[in-house]
């Protein structure tokens, strides 16, 4: 059996290990000219660790990575500490693995790495799938070269502009939020005595929030930056603004936030746009993952770990069911679209829980999170239980 992947970022590799790892010979097609990610860093907490161990990776990503001490929200501009859940070994007691910050770079070189290990040559590079046909015996993915590329399954890992989406369903149209966010990273050493706390922390504010947290072990600082704009709608990871107008969105901001802006080399921004959950992913043997098939808007760290447990799930269905892939990609999607809507509606909601434009809001909305982190922190941390307990691998 053999399954095509249109695109080689963290999820079309991912599933490519995941399909190595069942016995399938895989072919994954990549726009780019070489593999990699834009320097920014990503959150794998204990749901996307799992499927990493599964697969015999968790060492290799661990190695590289940054362990926090815990999750935790203080004021914007403030300060003042909100909430804090202790993570590391405490994650791993309740979830079942570590909980990790890593730089994207760092996961894209470790998965492509096993995966020249485990299936030589499968990677090609300058290939953008752009379509595909179909028969009852197998599925062709044509190519922007010309070429085209035979299997038994076509996986659309191809984005938030997924080609194989876009025949599959026709074009979109997404709905922009009204955000922009900003992004940089920056050597720990830098900061001096205004490093981030060793955590994945959340700063709220009026209309805007940013998130701070550590990479490579510790050694870099990373930052989003996330305010309520309309005057900018760029959807492209690339694209960087100026580090004027970075400060001028996060005046006022605590130190921590405002000195990453002023020591940040490079300022990356993205206008952030919502799509529904859609109807389907399937189309015969060509399927949707990742944000091809939910893209997420970032506000719970989990638009990455979604589509690394998209990819086992996938390999494992098609596994199964080798003689009827067709109704194996649809019960993906009957098993999976009620989990990934539940992270892009949260996701969506948590925007608006973290930008509350007056005192009274706050007041309101982050005064009983203060008190449940004192006197019921079990509260706090059992709101995380649906997500990060969940254990793909150990479905029947």
């Amino acid at each position: 059996m053999k399954a095509i992947i249109a695109g080689g970022g963290i999820g079309g590799l991912t599933a490519a290990l995941a399909f190595r790892h069942f016995g399938w010979d895989v072919e994954v097609h990549e726009r780019a000219p070489e593999l990699g990610e834009v320097g920014a860093g990503i959150q794998i907490s204990s749901n996307g660790m799992k499927v990493l161990r599964a697969l015999g990776l968790e060492d290799s990503i661990a190695k590289n990575a940054f362990e926090p001490e815990a999750l935790e929200m203080r004021m914007g501009r403030s300060g003042r500490r909100i909430f804090r859940v202790p993570v590391g070994d405490a994650a791993v007691e309740r979830w079942g693995a570590p909980y990790l910050h890593v730089h994207r770079a760092d996961l894209v070189e470790a998965l492509a790495a096993e995966l020249e290990d485990r299936a030589p040559g499968s990677v090609h590079l300058s290939s953008a799938v752009t379509g595909y046909e179909q028969s009852a015996n197998g599925i062709t993915a044509l190519t922007d070269q010309g070429a085209s590329a035979e299997g038994d399954v076509l996986i659309g890992a191809d984005g938030i502009h997924s080609a194989v989406r876009t025949q599959m369903l026709g074009p979109e149209q997404p709905v922009f939020t009204g955000n922009v966010a900003w992004r940089a990273v920056v050597p720990i050493e830098k900061l001096g005595d205004l490093a981030p706390p060793p955590t994945a922390c959340i700063w709220p504010g009026p209309g805007r929030h940013a998130v701070t947290y550590r990479l490579r072990r510790g050694t870099l600082a990373n930052l989003v930056g996330v305010v309520e704009r309309d005057d900018w709608r760029g959807e492209s990871w690339t694209e960087q603004g100026t580090r004027e107008e970075a400060l001028a969105d996060f005046s006022g901001w605590h130190p921590i936030v405002t000195n990453l802006i002023e020591q940040a080399d490079a300022h990356f921004r993205w206008a952030l746009f919502d799509r529904a959950p859609l109807k389907q992913w399937s189309e015969g043997r060509a399927t949707l993952m990742g944000d091809a098939a939910h893209p997420t808007l970032p506000f719970m760290a989990q638009g990455a770990v979604m589509a690394i447990e998209d990819a086992f799930i996938l390999a494992k269905a098609c596994s199964d069911s080798p003689t009827d892939i067709p109704s194996a990609l649809e019960q993906v999607y009957a098993s999976r679209i009620k989990r990934t809507s539940g992270v892009q509606l949260g996701s969506r909601a948590n925007a608006a829980t973290f930008h509350k434009p007056t005192a009274a809001a706050q007041l309101a909305t982050y005064g009983p999170m203060w008190l449940a982190g004192r006197i019921a922190p079990n509260i706090v941390r059992a709101r995380q239980d649906w997500l990060y307990s969940e254990d793909v691998t150990a479905r029947t």
